[in-house]
C-alpha cells in the first residue's frame, strides 16, 4: 500500500478522531505525523504518553502495510516505549524502520522527535502479528 491508500484507510477505520498521517512507507521505512493539539498536553506542560504511543503504533502499522499490503488484522503484540525528554508543544513526528519481517511477524524501531528538532523525545520497539493472507477482515 502506498501512503495515501494508508491514510484513506485510516480514516475510515478508526472514526474516533483524527489519526496520524502517514507521510511516507515504502515497506523498509515509513514516517508519521501527529498533529500537536492543546489537548494532548499533560499535567506539567508536555505531550502526554498515549499521544506518542498511538504515534509509534500507527507508524508502525502503516509501515507494515506498505510492506505486506492490505491486511487490516495485522495487530500490535508488542510496544515498548522509553520515554526520553520532554517534547515540545507542536507537532510530533515518528520515523519507524523495519528491523525483521518474517511471514508471521514484524518488528521495527521508531524514532520521536518534535517537529524541527532532531533529539528523540521517544525510542519504541513495536511488534506486529501478520495474518495470513487468506485473512482480509
Amino acid at each position: 500500500m502506498i501512503p495515501d491508500e494508508i491514510n484513506q484507510f485510516l480514516v475510515q477505520a478508526f472514526t474516533g478522531g483524527t489519526p496520524p498521517f502517514v507521510e511516507a512507507a515504502d515497506g523498509q521505512s515509513a514516517r508519521c505525523r501527529v498533529t500537536y493539539n492543546p489537548s494532548q498536553i499533560r499535567p506539567g506542560g508536555t505531550l502526554s504518553g498515549p499521544t506518542m504511543m498511538a504515534l509509534a503504533d500507527t507508524a508502525a502499522y502503516a509501515l507494515v502495510l506498505s510492506a505486506i499490503g492490505f491486511q487490516p488484522l495485522a495487530v500490535t503484540t508488542n510496544l515498548s516505549i522509553q520515554f526520553m525528554r520532554k517534547p515540545k508543544p507542536k507537532d510530533l513526528i515518528a520515523e519507524v524502520r523495519m528491523m525483521k519481517l518474517g511471514k508471521t511477524i514484524a518488528v521495527m524501531e521508531a524514532g520521536i522527535h518534535s517537529d524541527g528538532e532532531t533529539e528523540l523525545v521517544a525510542h519504541a520497539v513495536i511488534t506486529y502479528a501478520i495474518p495470513s493472507k487468506a485473512v482480509t477482515s
